[in-house]
């Protein structure tokens, strides 16, 4: 495809013509059982076997003529100009951890760095035995473990869904609020900046405001946006995007939705995913206990808050819908807890009534087929140790807009 395609999101099922998505690399060869927990993985990926997984993931969306974009190819095309080099070796090097001599000493060295070598860095991050030598005698080298980081890896920035999200004809880099995630919004904030592909892009909701993450961010949509607020997304945060969606006249309903504040739940993609512009599939356990808060501008310029009220019929409200239509996750109970934890909710949409969901959700894969989903299948045994599936992976960048069709829903 060619660069013409203009960025625009507005919705969370309009035909996907351009996606980010992160391929795994060396990072995730930074993982061992003393830091997965630290660094957010509940096992040790196979890496060539999850690196598999993901080119079979980027072939089903390119075979269905979707322009894949890697966030690793971008991240090394711009670190060619010299101002987001220079604020490359900013977001890598931290003068609380280093000190200052040896901060000064890694800053020196990563500034004549290739594109391709400081992107590996950023990536990847450095071990103090990876360190240039340094002159003099240094108490943080000596203190530290040769296999300590220096620089942490980023492991997590397979899930580009988190880091950054469209809304519109804007990109909001997102405020990640786990300390193992939050330097991949400067890379994030550095290739939207100097990136040629991204000239002009505007702003939505900078990563210094409250905690905010993608995976919380649905576009139920144009103009209405539901926010989870649980483990990764902070009230503040929802009310901070809300009032930004609002000044900027991108969104016109937010919807505030308090999600478990666990693992198993950690953003509102884990609990439910759209699958057609008036349709669900969702948790089981959350379709009735789930509520929101509506957020709108009131007429004095001032935030208008509402509720709680039943998720479900708050956002068919907002979305201007007679109801939204749920399939369920799992055929009981047992299945939906097992393929929840699975992802068997975090679906992308490719188009309406077109979904990308993991293979190991039998049950609730067939659920959607027998409403009418297509589902697109992915291999998912190493893919998910991260705790992500389809949608966590991938950052639309460009939808259509949704065809003017019967809507496509699921059984009640």
């Amino acid at each position: 495809m060619e660069d013409t395609i203009i960025p625009g999101v507005d919705s969370e099922v309009g035909p996907l013509r351009s996606v980010l998505l992160h391929r795994p690399g060396n990072e995730l060869k930074r993982l061992t059982p003393r830091n997965n927990d630290q660094l957010l993985f509940d096992s040790i990926p196979w890496v060539d076997r999850a690196q598999q997984e993901h080119d079979a993931f980027a072939g089903v969306l390119k075979d269905r003529g979707v322009e894949v974009l890697l966030l690793s190819d971008l991240l090394r095309e711009t670190l060619a100009d010299q101002r987001a080099h220079t604020a490359g070796v900013h977001a890598a090097v931290d003068d609380r951890r280093l000190g200052t001599d040896q901060a000064d000493s890694l800053r020196s060295h990563l500034s004549s760095a290739t594109p391709a070598s400081l992107a590996e860095v950023l990536m990847s991050g450095v071990t103090f035995e990876e360190l240039p030598a340094s002159e003099g005698a240094s108490l943080v080298r000596k203190m530290n473990h040769p296999h300590d980081f220096a620089v942490d890896p980023l492991p997590n920035l397979l899930f580009t869904r988190d880091s950054s999200v469209w809304i519109g004809d804007r990109v909001a880099i997102s405020s990640l609020a786990m300390p193992a995630r939050r330097r991949e919004t400067a890379l994030l904030d550095i290739i939207y900046a100097y990136h040629p592909r991204f000239h002009g892009t505007v702003r939505a909701y900078g990563a210094h405001s409250a905690p905010v993450e993608g995976g919380d961010v649905l576009l139920l949509a144009p103009g209405v946006l539901a926010v989870g607020v649980g483990e990764r997304t902070t009230a503040a945060g929802a009310e901070s995007l809300a009032r930004s969606a609002f000044a900027d006249g991108i969104a016109h309903t937010v919807l505030a939705v308090p999600i478990a504040q666990t693992r198993a739940t950690m953003h509102l993609d884990t609990v439910c995913t759209m699958i057609g512009p008036d349709a669900v599939v969702m948790y089981p356990l959350a379709r009735d206990s789930l509520v929101a808060y509506t957020l709108r501008p009131g007429d004095d310029g001032a935030l208008r808050v509402d509720g709680p009220a039943p998720f479900l019929s708050a956002a068919a409200e907002a979305m201007s819908i007679d109801r939204l239509h749920v399939i369920d996750t799992g055929l009981d109970p047992v299945t939906a807890e097992r393929e929840q934890w699975d992802d068997g909710n975090n679906t992308l949409a490719i188009a309406p009534g077109v979904v990308v969901g993991y293979d190991r959700n039998v049950e609730t894969n067939a659920r959607l087929e027998e409403a009418g989903i297509e589902v697109l299948r992915l291999a998912s045994s190493e893919l998910g140790s991260g705790r992500g599936g389809p949608r966590c992976m991938s950052c639309p960048i460009a939808r259509s807009s949704i065809p003017a069709n019967p809507p496509m829903h699921g059984r009640q």
